[in-house]
């Protein structure tokens, strides 16, 4: 079995690559700099003796996408597994301040995600087997001042994926959309808050079991889904006023 790590030299997404390879799975890391997407490969072939390769591609090169997807399975077959885990999340105030910020934060998390899914799953439904897993985020459950631009990415990227299950589901193609809380990550350095920051591993953990159980939707870490389902359920007269 062949996974793509999309994104790879996030922590999130090296520490599933570390995961499935430790199952004695293929690797394909990709990332905009080829570089460290091959010392990502590189690692993770030294460490669990897979099969890896590394390389480029960028979220914003639509036109390439599918082409990209054709190298990484003349490298390491046909793609069983695909992790959608790239991301940006410039600063908010600065967004609202500079719309190409903004622009940029929607195109990389939704419009960049959904083009490569599309391509994925064309080959996926043809050969009536697969499974994508998209990282989306609880920031996409409900729009706050804080971080709107990135949550109505991250939301926008969670509702594709469910049409794109909806569509998938008859050709036996998984779409596992994953809701991270506060990850350790560059995303939440410095970051203060009562509320628990996992490791990448733990994250990796989790998602490996429900994309292996087939599951659809899963929060990580779990409490998420608690916390989320408060915060939706307050009124938006109420959470309106609400500095969050």
């Amino acid at each position: 079995m062949s996974v793509l790590l999309l994104g790879a030299t996030s922590p999130i997404a090296e520490a599933i690559g570390h995961r499935y390879a430790s199952q004695g799975h293929a690797i394909y890391a990709a990332s905009r700099d080829a570089d460290e997407a091959e010392a990502v490969a590189s690692d993770i072939a030294l460490r669990h003796d897979v099969e890896a390769a590394g390389g480029h591609f960028d979220a914003l090169e639509f036109d390439r996408h599918d082409d990209f997807v054709d190298e990484v399975e003349s490298a390491v077959g046909p793609v069983d597994v695909a992790v959608v885990a790239f991301g940006v999340m410039p600063d908010q105030k600065e967004s609202q301040e500079n719309f190409k910020l903004a622009r940029r934060t929607i195109e990389v998390n939704y419009t960049g995600a959904a083009s490569l899914c599309e391509a994925l799953a064309r080959r996926m439904i043809d050969r009536e087997t697969g499974a994508i897993v998209g990282i989306s985020s609880v920031a996409g459950d409900r729009g706050r001042q804080s971080n709107y631009f990135y949550g109505s990415a991250k939301g926008a990227f969670r509702l594709y994926l469910q049409g794109l299950r909806n569509r998938c589901f008859e050709h036996d193609v998984q779409v596992l959309c994953v809701k991270p809380g506060f990850v350790d990550t560059p995303m939440t350095f410095g970051m203060e808050t009562a509320i628990p920051i996992v490791s990448p591993e733990d994250v990796a953990d989790s998602v490996v079991r429900a994309q292996q159980k087939g599951k659809d939707t899963m929060y990580v870490p779990w409490f998420w889904a608690w916390i989320m389902l408060i915060i939706k359920s307050i009124p938006e007269p109420i959470f309106k006023r609400l500095s969050l």
